[in-house]
Order: structure tokens, then C-alpha cells, then sequence
């Protein structure tokens, strides 16, 4: 595939101003074009995603990436300065790279258990220059018992993994007292709501925000739940590989 054949991404820059108060640099811009490129050519070996079309790419993969780090239109505070970010499950580098792009400031550690995946990610760092980000292989059961992980970070990503009480039990160990676990959902209801209070309660956490939001091409609803880490994780979670999504809490 030659750069000719590969379409320009959308830039939305009204878009990216009227919903996250923000607009991309141009060399933002280019690097989400080198990104969407690298991800198209990735794809013929890995089957990283279906999203494909430009507009589609941008609307599910970069904007929805970045609208889950932006609360009533403003980026997360902690975010500003020299956050540690941990992106559990990062597939094809989503949310964590788009994240990545547009905070250098942040250290981004970019984790999935598949070792092709992340292999492809290391590409993607590569060629974007984003040496504010690194990648781990691993399952999250496991990195939230090491030491050099366990209440280390300030913001954990998760989306597209396992029921809301997964993702907490994912996400809660990792993170320091006062730190923030971002989980990406599409439908939400008020029983889930329910269900995961009580997992997260038992994990050291509360229920800080739940937003629900339209997406702007295709008018999809969608959900961020936001996380409040209050007390230190008890030393039995996160349980053994597996055990979270057979036993959800």
C-alpha cells in the first residue's frame, strides 16, 4: 500500500474545539495520519481492528480515546502535569498512544498479554518518536501484584476489556491513593451502577463520575465511569488469572 492510496484523516479541528475545548497541533495531526497509516498497513499481518474508514478511524479511535481523558470538556487535571498512565489491554494502542501524543509530559506504560500486539506497539513508538511511552506484556492479574506496579500510577485506562467490575479490579490495584481509573463503556445502566459500587467499595475505591455522552459523527451513545481510588487495595486483589472474570465481584 503506497502513502497515495492511503486517505488523509479528517481534521475536525470545530469538532475537536465545540466537544474537548482542544484542537491538535499540526504535528499532532501528523502524527494521528502516521498512526492511522501504520495501523492500516498493521492490520494486512495482525487483524488489529475493523475501523478502517477515515472518518470512522477518527470518530471511534482517536476522539473517543481522548473524550475519555476529558471530563465537562476539560482534560483530567492530573493529566497536566508529570502523570504516570498505565493503558491495560491497549490492543492496537488505544486509548494510551493518542493519549501519549497529545501529553508528552505524561510516562505512558502501554500493557496487553498478547506479545504480537505489543511488539506492533513498539513499531508505532518507534516511528511516532513517543519516548514518553513503553510497553509491558503481561495480564493485569499479575502486574497488580508486582511491586514496581501495585500503587504506582496516577490515571489506569481501560477499554474495550471485561464487565465494569473486571475493569476495577483491573485498574484499582495499580493505582495510588487518589488516583483516577478511567473505563470506557458504550451502554450503561443503573443496575451495573449498583453491582459496581460493591466491587469497588472492596477494592479501595468509589464511584467518582459516570458520564454519558454522544459521539459526534455517528451520534452513538457512550459512557466513562470514573473511579476514585480512597484507600489501599486489600493484598488479595487482584485475584489469580481468570478468577475476576469467572468470579466478578
Amino acid at each position: 500500500m503506497t502513502n497515495s492510496t492511503i486517505p488523509l484523516l479528517p481534521e475536525m479541528a470545530e469538532i475537536w474545539q465545540q466537544t474537548l475545548n482542544w484542537q491538535p497541533s499540526s504535528q499532532q495531526q501528523a502524527q494521528f495520519q502516521q498512526l492511522y497509516e501504520l495501523i492500516l498497513e498493521g492490520n494486512h499481518q495482525l487483524n488489529l481492528t475493523r475501523i478502517t474508514e477515515p472518518q470512522e478511524f477518527w470518530e471511534k479511535h482517536l476522539w473517543d480515546s481522548l473524550r475519555g481523558i476529558a471530563l465537562q470538556k476539560q482534560f483530567l487535571p492530573s493529566l497536566q502535569e508529570s502523570a504516570s498512565v498505565i493503558d491495560i489491554g491497549t490492543g492496537a494502542g488505544f486509548p494510551g498512544v493518542p493519549v501519549g501524543i497529545i501529553m508528552p509530559n505524561c510516562q505512558i506504560t502501554l500493557l496487553d498479554s498478547t506479545r504480537k500486539k505489543i511488539a506492533f506497539v513498539d513499531q508505532i513508538l518507534t516511528r511516532l518518536g513517543l519516548s514518553n511511552c513503553k510497553t509491558l506484556v503481561g495480564r493485569s492479574e499479575e502486574i497488580g501484584q508486582q511491586a514496581q506496579h501495585r500503587q504506582t500510577y496516577d490515571v489506569a485506562l481501560i477499554r474495550a476489556v471485561g464487565t465494569a467490575s473486571v475493569c476495577a479490579e483491573y485498574t484499582l490495584p495499580l493505582l495510588k491513593q487518589g488516583g483516577l481509573a478511567v473505563i470506557y463503556r458504550g451502554t450503561w445502566t443503573e443496575e451495573e451502577t449498583t453491582a459496581l459500587q460493591n466491587a469497588v467499595k472492596q477494592l479501595g475505591g468509589k464511584i467518582e463520575t459516570i458520564e454519558q455522552f454522544s459521539t459526534p459523527l455517528s451520534n452513538s451513545i457512550r459512557h466513562c465511569l470514573y473511579l476514585r481510588k480512597v484507600t489501599s487495595t486489600l493484598a488479595n486483589f487482584p485475584r489469580a488469572v481468570g478468577i475476576p472474570t469467572q468470579k466478578p465481584l
